[in-house]
């Protein structure tokens, strides 16, 4: 097994060692490409205002596909667990497992959605040779040409194309580090122990909960709301999170920042729910009001501008029946 996992893997890494892509597009799409496709392990570091967490990371190609598993190493013990489209989040004093969807951009990859307009919304340079983790590493920066969204710098392996470190960056505020998420050691092809996939918790009696969610479309529902220049939407989801509970969720992309809008009633299961113009929790915005009988909540790793944009020009138009 070992043997075809290392054989396999020699492949996947002579196919992502291309030429050098001469457009953000393909830079982006190729640091996509090898975080999917590549056998690589290691500690993350993430940190943003609030503090600083680790993480270790696992990911493996085999004949049934992508296999991951991250391990939370501060605070609470949390545990996920990928295989294909399906994660799987450990929470151990629970004794409970709660299935979702996989995030297309956790790190190592960076797409939130796939854009044909990046390149019209941010302004890209190419920067020095930088050493993250042991390994060299092409720095690059895209610069925002308006208000509505942050800046990025990240920096991508030379041999793999794998992103090593990337960085969010308010370049309206002197170019303020708002987050950032680089590997702290790595270990990229036939090194990748694939025993290392295996969780530590015996949790197949374990209490399951899966999201019961299905498509909507909030406009055909009488809702107006406006998309700042760039964003659009990639999903529209109704949340069944009890019989008597339903909440609407839209997100908008522009490929590289994501915001997540989520409508529900005026009701008893809302009433912890109160307007707020805009608090923020790390690097995540938030911003809340009531439209009629409706909370509307906007977040995302957005500046304060974008959520108000959106929040304030939304309306709520009743379909007549």
């Amino acid at each position: 097994m070992k043997v075809f996992l290392a054989c396999l893997g020699g492949v996947l890494l002579a196919l992502t060692a291309q030429a050098e892509p001469v457009s953000v597009s393909d830079i982006l799409r190729q640091v996509q490409q090898a975080a999917r496709q590549l056998d690589y392990s290691g500690v993350i570091s993430y940190s943003n205002p609030s503090g600083t967490e680790s993480m270790h990371l696992v990911h493996v190609i085999d004949g049934t596909g992508e296999h991951e598993r991250l391990t939370v190493l501060d605070g609470i013990e949390r545990e996920f667990i990928r295989v294909n489209d399906v994660t799987q989040c450990l929470i151990p004093e629970q004794k409970t497992i709660i299935l979702e969807k996989p995030k297309n951009d956790r790190f190592p990859a960076l797409l939130t959605a796939e854009s044909a307009s990046i390149e019209d919304f941010y302004q890209f340079e190419k920067g020095d040779i930088q050493r993250v983790a042991g390994r060299e590493c092409q720095d690059y920066l895209l610069i925002p040409v308006d208000q509505w969204r942050y800046g990025y710098r990240f920096c991508v392996d030379k041999t793999h194309h794998l992103l090593l470190k990337s960085q969010t960056i308010a370049t309206h505020i002197n170019n303020k580090v708002i987050n950032q998420v680089s590997f702290a050691s790595v270990q990229i092809g036939q090194n990748v122990e694939v025993d290392a996939l295996q969780s530590s918790w015996k949790y197949n009696d374990w209490k399951v909960i899966a999201a019961h969610m299905e498509k909507t479309d909030l406009m055909a529902q009488g809702w107006r709301i406006p998309y700042p220049a760039g964003f659009e939407p990639v999903t529209q989801i109704t949340r069944f999170i009890r019989s008597e509970r339903q909440v609407a969720q839209l997100v908008l992309s522009d490929g590289l920042a994501s915001i997540s809008v989520f409508i529900e009633p005026v009701d008893a299961f809302s009433q912890r729910l109160k307007a707020d113009p805009g608090s923020r929790k790390g690097s995540i915005h938030l911003y809340r009001k009531r439209i009629g009988d409706f909370w509307l909540t906007a977040t995302g790793e957005v500046p304060l501008e974008t959520l108000h944009y959106l929040g304030n020009n939304t309306e709520f138009v009743p379909v007549a029946k």
